[in-house]
């Protein structure tokens, strides 16, 4: 996961960051770079992003299980989440609703053996997803179908319902900004799942850190200039539908006055998307013999990610890294990575309409394509599964999304 460019092009990319505290970051232009010093206002909030609360939200979402789209459960978690949103003081929760249908099979399945040989090519390709190269030892990866390798039989009862098509919602909250509430900055995960597991995770970590972060930005006394929209994305694991959907129903709305006069802006202008997607495991490359340790090792790190071939790349960019500096102030254990790989994540509808990142616990297409994440999918995924050096990576990344948000945002205290 460490970075390979030397320290030169680190040096060089920082002529091209957008400054924290500056104005936005907007289609290209380069403010002026921030003092290299914390501000005491945002480490007070920080500070208020606990251990034992992460832990405890990503056990709330884990009482649902997978929280498989088209289930129950699903639309039971997604109630628990506006419960909880508005609990924390953002009370204008709204929802997004869509309908899915999946695709039709194909009128020819693949047989045993073609799919045999396809998985076999996939295995000797050194090409990863969104690009670069898959290097050292590899371990297979997939999706768990199978309930009978789940050996819990109170999460193998919670995950029984199978999906069904049609409609769907997600919940997102706004803390709307002081001085330009026309104006936004994006921070989501996705909360469904799917493997006969507890998506503790995936994206369960993910999850908890926007939760976690609507709770601090929504208490009264912090005031940012800008709005803030925290939305936790549904059907990710089906092709990023309901992130797709929210792009279709509220792209064109940015921006507007509604109504008229009011300096009311249901659908503010997009200055940036922030992703999380699994957060938590870092234990190093697969073993010669496809096992992974079961211990975080101690250069475990955030990855951000932004996609080079994207349309918003230069943009997307500064943002990335405009958070490895929010890292380098203010979070306490991990440092952070940037790489240009961004891939497979709600992200990605998002990439070539504005700057869109994603953080990661590994490099998305070159090291969980390549089996560093042994639960990903599978029937380990499970609260129980995680150590407390596993969770504070998770709370690492967090703390870096606050520190810059609220330097974006322009986010005070108020005395």
């Amino acid at each position: 996961m460490r970075a390979n460019s030397p320290m030169t092009a680190t040096v060089a990319a920082w002529s091209l960051v957008a400054a924290l505290g500056t104005p936005a970051l907007g289609q290209g232009g380069a403010p002026t770079p921030a003092p290299d010093t914390a501000n005491d206002a945002i480490r007070t909030m920080v500070g208020r992003l606990d251990l034992e609360k992460y832990k405890a939200t990503i056990k709330g979402l884990t009482q649902f299980g997978d929280r498989r789209q088209g289930t129950k459960r699903n639309r039971d978690a997604v109630d628990w989440i506006e419960v909880q949103l508005k609990s924390y003081g953002c009370t204008n929760t709204e929802r997004i609703t869509y309908t899915y249908q999946p695709p039709a099979p194909p009128a020819q399945p693949l047989d045993s053996a073609a799919i045999a040989a396809r998985r076999a090519a996939a295995a000797r390709s050194t090409q990863a997803q969104g690009g670069g190269r898959i290097r050292g030892n590899r371990a297979p990866t997939g999706v768990n179908t199978d309930s009978l390798k789940q050996p819990d039989s109170r999460i193998r009862a919670i995950d029984a319902e199978p999906t069904t098509p049609g409609e769907r919602q997600e919940v997102y909250c706004t803390k709307v900004g002081a001085t330009r509430p026309d104006e936004m900055y994006i921070v989501v995960g996705h909360m469904d799942g799917h493997g006969w597991n507890e998506a503790a995770n995936d994206d369960g970590s993910g999850t908890a850190i926007v939760m976690e972060l609507a709770r601090i930005f929504s208490s009264p006394e912090v005031q940012t200039e800008r709005s803030i929209r925290f939305i936790l994305w549904n059907n990710e694991e089906t092709g990023l539908n309901g992130a797709r959907a929210y792009v279709a129903q509220r792209q064109a709305l940015q921006g507007k006055e509604s109504p008229a006069g009011s300096k009311k802006y249901p659908e503010p202008k997009w200055l940036g998307m922030i992703q999380h997607d699994m957060m938590m495991w870092d234990h190093g490359m697969p073993r010669a013999d496809g096992t992974v340790s079961s211990e975080q090792r101690p250069e475990a790190d955030v990855n951000i990610e932004f996609q080079s071939s994207s349309k918003m790349s230069e943009g997307a960019q500064k943002l990335a890294w405009a958070f490895h500096r929010a890292n380098e102030l203010y979070a306490t254990d991990y440092p952070a990575q940037v790489g240009p790989h961004m891939t497979n994540t709600d992200s990605a509808p998002f990439q070539d309409i504005i700057p869109a990142i994603s953080l990661r616990e590994n490099e998305r297409g070159r090291e969980i394509g390549a089996g560093w994440d042994p639960n990903w999918h599978q029937p380990t995924d499970v609260y129980t599964t995680y150590s407390d050096k596993d969770f504070r990576l998770g709370l690492n990344a967090a703390q870096t999304t606050l520190g810059a948000i609220a330097q974006l945002t322009g986010a005070t205290l108020k005395k």
